[in-house]
């Protein structure tokens, strides 16, 4: 690590997850190795197979917005937003402390606001509409889930960005936070990862032939593919002596962050980036690979994505690699804020002592060499961590996390 960086510690979580809202719930359920399945209810699934996701169905983000009126914001949107404010609120920030910082906001996505889109066009379907509905429009800007945080906080000295760098993209906005930070250019980074489930994702999944039928099952023998999923992460970054001096919770450090983008295949991901994308996280975090106590897999349960990155896994830490578990097991893939949602995981985990399980293993699959935590959470001294997300393009992003203390 550079002597001269500044120590980057995350402070708040904010979270809104299919298992769990906020870190004590999100923790226990990743403790427990809960998770919701169900048929989807956000769009019709008429004439698919199979149509179970993880959504959100026990909270509604715009329970957690006090400033703006939800009714003019989209799904992905609200999740941002909430998110936001429940990760200030976890970190003991008021939001006049906030408007006196210079901050960046970073949020990653997939699909922004394409659901907005779709429902757009099936009322204009249904009712025989063609113009353009101007308050759709209005709710469909993606740079919206970004720049509505900084509406909502009323942050007047903020950059607010968002990252569409598919399902990779929640990694990146907490890297571009972590650079900020460390830089010294801001003193406080809201950065994540937010995406609502969307119809065109789900098919263009299930026309690849990547939707489970049932349940997803990473690394497992039988494992038929993803199941879609939603949500958002964000997470509070603060210089680490800033932290400390007002006596801040500190949940873990991240260490560095890799990114690669190897453009080499528009879905399938390549081995020797996946590689050369954590040893890149590695040299920033100024780690070993032996110092990895365990792994957040992208792990999506397909057969194409789990057998290639841990190949890509062995080929960096040989064949002692350290536990490598999937939480997309419980979540599901929520697309832009997988990332995010994992790094949130890893920071528990870091803090508390446990690593999560993937959950559903049956059969072990005789080509996947790895210990993958079957089923249940294990109680350990995890003093690093590193989180994977592997994206569509070829668009690989690693962070490190480390325990602070």
């Amino acid at each position: 690590m550079d002597a001269k960086r500044r120590r980057v510690a995350i402070t708040g979580l904010g979270i809104v997850s299919s298992i769990g809202v906020g870190p004590a719930e999100f923790s226990d359920a990743l403790r427990a190795g809960r998770s919701v399945v169900g048929p989807i209810a956000a769009f019709p699934t008429d004439g698919f197979d199979h149509a179970n996701a993880c959504e959100v169905r026990d909270h509604d983000p715009a329970d957690s917005i006090t400033t703006l009126n939800p009714e003019t914001m989209g799904r992905a949107t609200r999740f941002a937003v909430a998110c936001a404010r429940l990760a200030l609120h976890d970190a003991g920030l008021s939001q006049q402390y906030v408007r006196e910082l210079r901050s960046l906001i970073s949020v990653g996505t997939t699909n922004g606001e394409s659901r907005e889109i779709e429902a757009q066009v099936e009322r204009q379907v249904a009712n025989g509409v063609t113009d353009v509905d101007p308050s759709a429009a209005r709710r469909a800007r993606p740079g919206r889930l970004s720049a509505d945080i900084a509406r909502e906080l009323e942050l007047t000295s903020t950059e607010a960005v968002t990252i569409p760098t598919a399902c990779a993209a929640g990694n990146y906005a907490i890297g571009a936070g972590f650079d900020a930070i460390a830089s010294g250019d801001v003193d406080l980074a809201l950065c994540g990862g937010a995406d609502a489930l969307v119809r065109n994702t789900f098919v263009g999944f299930y026309r690849l032939g990547t939707i489970a039928p049932d349940l997803c099952r990473p690394f497992d023998r039988g494992r038929r593919g993803i199941l879609t999923g939603e949500g958002g992460a964000v997470l509070v970054l603060e210089h680490l002596d800033a932290a400390l001096a007002r006596g801040a919770r500190i949940y873990a450090e991240i260490l560095g962050y890799g990114l690669s983008c190897d453009a080499s295949h528009p879905v399938a991901p390549d081995r020797d980036s996946v590689a050369r994308c954590m040893t890149r996280a590695h040299a920033q975090a100024g780690i070993k690979p032996e110092e990895v106590d365990f792994i957040s897999a992208h792990g999506t349960g397909t057969k194409a994505n789990d057998l290639t990155e841990v190949a890509a896994i062995h080929q960096v830490f040989g064949a002692a690699a350290p536990p490598t578990v999937s939480v997309k097991s419980m979540l599901g893939h929520a697309m832009g804020a997988a990332s995010a949602l994992a790094a949130a995981a890893c920071a528990l985990a870091l803090r508390e002592g446990f690593i999560p399980p993937t959950i559903n293993y049956l059969e072990a699959d005789p080509d996947i060499a790895i210990d993958c935590v079957p089923n249940q959470a294990r109680i350990a001294d995890v003093r690093i961590a590193q989180n994977n997300a592997l994206a569509f393009g070829g668009n690989n992003a690693v962070l490190v996390l480390g325990r602070h203390g």
